[in-house]
């Protein structure tokens, strides 16, 4: 996916927000701001990190800037090993005219090297929230891997890859498309209720208990 089929797509969708987030990378972020900032889609800056528990976890920020500091703290907690293009594909970073601009040598796909606890901090220093994704999957969840939700990470909400399935959790609950390909980005089936149509007004939403 490149920057201007995401935002496309979602306008052609009908979509009033979108969150972007790379695995372990923010570094396409600015070209996706670049090729939404003459629409009202709306853009959370986000990254989906795996920590050292291999647990996936949303981290959603205010701001670009908010997110690209975050990057380049976590950035440094990625095991040196250097992608295999032939094995894991290219690791691409794009303008937003979708032109090749640079690409990561480091593997994105590994778990960094610091655990849920110190990720949450970097995380609030960073004015983030962070949501345990895909929860009820059977592998990269919070619940695969330790087997319950730590009430004292004081999570506020959590990302349901199946709104059928019934997790204990008192908090909110959220059902995205987590897509990986154009085709997967869904329609606007699922919907929160915010005070207004803005990354602070969302961003609120889910830091509310």
């Amino acid at each position: 996916m490149t920057p201007n089929n995401i935002v496309n797509m979602a306008l052609l969708l009908g979509l009033d927000a979108i969150a972007v987030s790379d695995h372990n990378s923010s570094l396409n972020l600015p070209a996706v701001f670049d090729a939404a900032k003459n629409t009202d889609l709306v853009i959370i800056p986000a990254i989906e990190v795996c920590t050292n528990e291999e647990v996936h976890l949303l981290c959603l920020f205010h701001s670009l800037n908010d997110v690209m500091n975050f990057n380049e703290t976590i950035y440094e907690f990625l095991p040196p090993i250097k992608n295999n293009e032939n094995v894991f594909g290219k690791q691409l970073i794009l303008d937003s005219e979708d032109n090749i601009i640079g690409k990561e040598e480091k593997l994105l796909i590994n778990a960094l090297s610091i655990g849920i606890e110190q990720l949450l901090k970097i995380s609030k220093s960073n004015n983030g929230v962070v949501i345990p994704a895909h929860v009820d999957k059977h592998s990269y969840s919070i619940i695969s891997n330790l087997g319950f939700i730590p009430e004292e990470y004081e999570f506020t909400c959590i990302e349901i890859k199946n709104p059928e399935n019934k997790i204990q959790f008192n908090g909110k609950y959220i059902t995205n498309s987590d897509a990986h390909y154009l085709e997967n980005i869904s329609e606007p089936i699922h919907f929160l209720e915010v005070k207004e149509k803005s990354i602070d007004g969302i961003m609120e939403y889910f830091k509310e208990h």
